[in-house]
């Protein structure tokens, strides 16, 4: 049937049609701004270097709609705007920024604000913004540091952070480095900070129980730094307070990366391949020179000259052989090396809606340019994240690792030491005898049967995770559980041939199995609100529960049929040992914040732990907290000077505890089984005296500062002032011998520190094809033992003193004043004035403790170019040169040890002006013990890395089909500027705690050059 539409009806439709567009253009007019069916695609840049800014946050004006970048810095608004209309685009770190749009595609370049007054800190257990903190918190860039070519982060971070001294005793990779937070609290339980990875507490205790010459393995070097995002530094009581009894030393927060949500996958790929070289080493006598020396010792105590003129030989007088005829062998250019370094890092990230993930995995393998030592680590990597709905989210953080030592005896002792074989067997001494047999000599190893049969190894298996749950229980209350665990297995083996001291007669082998396990499962519920604009509350509840345990199992056996039989079971004689130990922790923890007008902050926090390693009668330990700060530019007398963008004064008082470094059973009576039998018959005795009264160290905390940022957040300072005193130290108190027992572990020392720390960053021109910024910090930290009831003495020859009213590593040596020019007799300052050199006359003369210290970084960019120059600086600290205390000996040692170059310089005849004395009898005397001519400032500066890198334009990079290519060459420790005379100012003896400061066989941090490609796809 045929429809009839007549003109009336078609009029009424044109008029229906005409009413309902009227009706729905009104509706749309209501609105802000009118819908309409477009879409806006625009890309989020650095307006710098044109990186993409992924997770921008980009907001319409007046409306609900909102859009996050993502990996690409990319985004777009589907329903579209009408236009023009107004963005509003913010990202941590740089300037907000408005654009009006008028147009469906847009490019919107941000502006870095160095200030990054928003930059979002990792703090206890939450977030804060960067203008909002009351304590004193450093966050740096891990990017920085990541290729320079060490062992783990913490030697990386050395010269970044205000009031943390950092040193590399050695030139060995992977071995354990010194880390200082604002002084040393404590003389016989850890100084080292916390770590904390993704939540996870890390033990960083050295399983090593093989002796490599007092050396000891860095258990942060089972982390990959090309995994870490971001690493923040808490230092005053306030920002470590949550931690508790492990905040006395500081924390350092590690987080490591994640993928972003809604983004598709992007793969990183960072390689490079170097080498590294020993920048000097050590200047000796040649073999005529050595001879000369020990000709010269002998007639000066009136003994025949054993190296004889050849007129004399050829007369028939008696001696050892011609002066002139003396080789010189040369075992440092054989013991080291040109160094390999290759580290290549792979990595994946990405995500979806509700889940996000990063998978990296690691390869790094660097050579010691010591001889055979090497460090490698293979590490894996998998972050991920699931939103299970809109409140609730799950997660995990997972590492693996696995390194890998060649480990040598680098520092004292004779059998199987690299170093004293190579630098303290005399120059002259052939490595064969007369039948042309490689053998020992000087009472050390011979240096190629060393370096042929050297078997030291270990490896470390190591996994570090944990798994969380985020529940919003109500918009503005959160919990939070999470369960982590840190393992770590250590295995070590050594073999020592027949034809080394340390195997001789017949081969030695050692095996060591060490397990540390530590879990930790911790609660929080935080609590966070906001009112009329102008208060914000928040409150932070929780608990810890932690075990840790530690296992060894260790056997030695002697006496082997031949050398290619090395396992223990083929051993004519075994022995075996096993330690174990255990302890708990259980904490409980709160925090309360307020500020009103985000102008006047202040925060109140408790933390109660309770330890099994403590006595019955005071296992737990209360550290509370309070800090508060005036954000000054709030005021209305500042608000209108614009040379001051932000001003913000601190202050903070609390206090944090120690017991990590204490034995697990300190605390409690103690029995063994071991060397307890009798005739055969199983037996146990005492081993240990129980302390029920042994309590937690403490340490209080007073800090004051000033944030400040100037003239458009082109200036940035931050200056601390700070007053530690640590009281209850565990140290070993020694008993009578009457009593059957050697010392038992109390609470008998106090020990203070007091400094400052100063840290400015500076954008010096910032324009779009070029940029400056520095970056400079400075420290002092005065250290003093309070109390303390009797010296105490560490080192070689006790040249470390712990004495009440001095530093901590204080040296105990004998003045030399001089060298008298007319005898040549070394003459010492007689500090008792009876007429005589005794010990008492020795003196503490200097300490490890610098006056300044700190790091400048100037990084320049022009167009794709991009340079960065790293310096660090010590001032005014002194170190042992244990070396040239062996090595000066003139020729009284003869043939039992090296004599160094320097050692020319002596006194000969009446009027030389020297402060070498005349070798006799009269001066080597005083060689036994320290004496202050090796007593050597210890002050330096030097080129830690400089990076000049290119990075591929965009338009090629777009050809390439890849996101980002960029190529650099690295130079570490290019120059060092110092008066030590030894090979390194930053060496050490050993990585026992309280033996610092000795320079004795310790391998040197090598110059390196390392070429390097960054590839994003």
């Amino acid at each position: 049937m045929q429809i009839q539409v007549t003109v009336w009806q078609r009029l009424a439709y044109i008029f229906l049609f005409m009413a309902v567009y009227y009706a729905d253009d009104q509706a749309l007019s209501a609105q802000t701004k009118p819908l309409i069916n477009s879409t806006l695609n625009g890309v989020v840049l650095d307006s710098l270097t044109r990186e993409p800014l992924p997770g921008a946050l980009v907001h319409i004006e007046g409306t609900t709609h909102n859009a996050s970048t993502d990996e690409d810095g990319k985004f777009n608004f589907v329903t579209g705007q009408k236009f023009p209309y107004t963005l509003i685009i913010s990202y941590v770190g740089y300037d907000q920024k408005k654009l009006v749009v008028d147009d469906e595609k847009v490019e919107i370049l941000l502006k870095p604000g160095f200030n990054q007054l928003n930059d979002v800190v990792v703090v206890g257990y939450t977030t804060q913004q960067r203008r909002n903190l009351i304590g004193s918190i450093t966050k740096i860039d891990p990017a920085e540091t990541k290729d320079i070519p060490v062992g783990g982060i913490d030697a990386q971070l050395q010269g970044k952070v205000a009031g943390v001294q950092i040193s590399s005793n050695t030139g060995v990779p992977g071995e354990a480095v010194n880390v200082r937070l604002r002084g040393a609290t404590s003389i016989n339980a850890s100084n080292d900070p916390l770590y904390v990875v993704d939540g996870v507490f890390l033990n960083t205790t050295s399983l090593q129980t093989l002796n490599t010459g007092g050396k000891a393995t860095s258990p942060i070097a089972d982390i990959n730094p090309a995994d870490i995002e971001s690493v923040e530094v808490l230092k005053d009581a306030e920002a470590t307070s949550l931690y508790g009894s492990r905040g006395a030393n500081g924390v350092i927060i590690i987080t490591t990366k994640r993928g972003n949500y809604n983004q598709k996958p992007r793969i990183n790929v960072n390689a490079s391949q170097g080498i590294a070289k020993a920048v000097k080493l050590w200047d000796l006598t040649t073999g005529p020179e050595h001879a000369e020396l020990v000709n010269e010792y002998n007639r000066n105590i009136g003994q025949p000259e054993p190296f004889r003129p050849i007129d004399d030989v050829i007369n028939g007088v008696a001696g050892r052989g011609l002066q002139e005829e003396q080789q010189t062998y040369d075992r440092l250019g054989e013991a080291f090396r040109t160094a390999s370094l290759t580290n290549a890092d792979i990595a994946v990230s990405g995500g979806s809606s509700a889940t996000r993930y990063y998978v990296g995995g690691g390869f790094n393998k660097q050579e010691s340019i010591l001889k055979p030592i090497s460090f490698d680590r293979v590490s894996f990597k998998v972050n991920l994240d699931q939103k299970i709905n809109d409140r609730v989210q799950i997660g995990t953080s997972n590492s693996l690792s696995r390194t890998g030592r060649n480990q040598a005896r680098a520092g004292d002792g004779p059998q199987g030491g690299l170093l004293q074989a190579a630098l303290h067997t005399p120059t002259y001494l052939s490595p064969y005898n007369e039948e042309g047999v490689l053998v020992g000599r000087a009472g050390f190893d011979n240096l190629s049967l060393l370096l042929e049969n050297y078997d030291v190894n270990t490896t470390s298996l190591r996994y570090i995770g944990n798994i969380y749950a985020d529940i919003e229980l109500l918009p503005d209350l959160k919990f939070r559980s999470t369960f982590s665990i840190d393992y770590n297995n250590y295995n070590e083996s050594e073999y020592w041939n027949n034809q080394l001291i340390a195997g001789s007669p017949d081969g030695l082998a050692t095996s060591a199995i060490g397990q540390a396990t530590t879990w930790i499962n911790e609660q929080t519920l935080t609590y966070r609100k906001t009112w009329n604009e102008k208060h914000a509350f928040g409150v932070l509840l929780g608990n810890t529960l932690q075990g840790s345990t530690l296992e060894r199992t260790s056997a030695t056996g002697r006496g082997f049929a031949s050398n290619d039989f090395k396992l223990i079971s083929s051993a004519a004689n075994s022995t075996s040992s096993q330690d174990w130990e255990k302890y708990n922790l259980a904490s409980f923890f709160g925090r309360i914040d307020y500020g009103f007008a985000d102008k006047y902050l202040i925060d109140f926090s408790i933390r109660a732990d309770g330890s099994s390693r403590f006595g019955s009668a005071d296992p737990w330990g209360f550290f509370p907290a309070v800090g508060a700060a005036w954000r000054v530019k709030q005021e209305n007398f500042l608000k209108d000077v614009s040379a001051i963008n932000d001003l913000k004064i601190r202050v903070s008082y609390g206090s944090t505890g120690n017991q990590n470094g204490i034995d697990a059973f300190a605390a409690r009576r103690l029995w063994s089984g071991i060397d307890a039998s009798y005739q055969g018959i199983p037996g146990i005795s005492p081993l240990q005296l129980p302390n029920t009264a042994l309590r937690w160290e403490r340490t209080d905390q007073l800090n004051i500062g000033i944030d400040a940022a100037l003239f458009n957040e082109a200036l940035d300072v931050s200056f601390n002032v700070y007053d530690k005193y640590t009281k209850d130290g565990l140290l070993p108190v020694t008993l009578a011998a009457t009593t059957g027992f050697n010392s038992y572990t109390a609470n008998a020392a106090e020990i203070s520190n007091r400094g400052f720390e100063l840290a400015i960053n500076s954008w010096n021109i910032r324009k779009q094809d070029f940029t400056w910024q520095t970056n400079f910090n400075i420290s002092r930290n005065v250290n003093k033992i309070e109390k303390l009831d009797n010296p105490l003495y560490y080192g070689s020859r006790d040249l470390i003193l712990f004495q009440q009213g001095h530093p901590l590593y204080s040296f105990w040596v004998y003045n030399q004043l001089y060298v008298d020019p007319q005898t040549g007799d070394a003459v010492y300052e007689d500090v008792n004035e009876d007429g005589r050199i005794t010990t008492d006359d020795r003196k503490i003369m200097g300490d490890i403790w610098p006056d300044f210290f700190g790091g400048l970084t100037n990084t320049l960019t022009y167009k794709n170019f991009d340079l960065s120059a790293f310096l660090v600086f010590s001032y005014g600290n002194e170190i042992y040169n244990h070396n040239r205390f062996f090595g000066e000996g003139g020729g009284a040692r003869d043939d039992a040890r090296v004599i160094f170059a320097s050692n020319l310089d002596r006194w000969q005849q009446p009027g030389d002006i020297t402060d070498v004395p005349r070798s006799d009898g009269v001066n080597v005397n005083n060689y036994r013990d320290g004496g202050s001519r090796w007593l050597e400032d210890g002050s330096y500066l030097r080129l830690r890395s400089l990076t000049i890198g290119y990075t591929v334009p965009e338009h090629i990079a777009d050809r390439l089909h890849i996101e980002r290519l960029r190529f650099y060459l690295q130079a570490n420790n290019l120059f060092t500027w110092t008066n030590y005379s030894g090979l390194d100012p930053e060496a050490a003896a050993s990585s026992s705690p309280n033996e610092q400061g000795i320079d004795l066989g310790t391998p040197p941090q090598p110059r390196s050059f390392q070429l390097g490609i960054n590839l994003t796809l």
